[in-house]
């Protein structure tokens, strides 16, 4: 049967013939911790989610309030970065999963794993700072400028300690 004829292509004959060598070349053991990894990864991202879709919904409503005619030019720049870095976080979330869609079966776990948790750092950093803005918005509209200050400080502090302070100073002292 001529390739060119059924759809595929040199380039998708070579991947096909390359697959069973990559395969083999991995042990069983080594399979299994990558399958682990993976499935970590996709949990991982299953929680992360929710988070950012709800914040994001949250802030796509907030401008269509009659109260936010009444916003400063502070609160409207704070709403601004948020509604982004909500925006930013999303993408970063989804990228995993949607770069894993795309490698399907071109036997590269390794670089999705390694590729795709680069993303999720990346996402929730992202969310961190995007629930930060939204703690900011919220504290600056109720009260005054020195316990906006101290929320969001202690909150933004909470965040990079719980997500990725701790994990980060067991890595350096391994």
């Amino acid at each position: 049967m001529n390739p060119r004829r059924s759809g595929h292509t040199d380039a998708a004959m070579s991947t096909a013939t390359r697959e069973p060598e990559r395969r083999e070349e991995r042990s069983e053991e080594d399979q299994e911790r990558l399958n682990r990894q993976m499935m970590e990864l996709l949990n991982e991202l299953r929680v992360a989610m929710p988070g950012v879709q709800i914040l994001f919904g949250f802030l796509l409503t907030v401008p269509f309030q009659q109260r936010f005619e009444q916003v400063t030019d502070f609160q409207q720049s704070v709403y601004f970065g948020t509604l982004i870095c909500a925006a930013i976080a999303a993408a970063f979330l989804i990228a995993p999963s949607a770069y894993h869609r795309v490698m399907f079966e071109q036997q590269d776990k390794p670089n999705i794993i390694h590729i795709g948790t680069g993303q999720f750092l990346v996402g929730l950093a992202a969310l961190a700072v995007a629930m930060n803005g939204a703690v900011l918005l919220v504290t600056d509209v109720l009260f005054e400028a020195g316990t906006v200050a101290l929320t969001v400080a202690l909150i933004g502090s909470l965040y990079l300690t719980l997500w990725f302070g701790f994990g980060l100073v067991r890595r350096v002292r391994k």
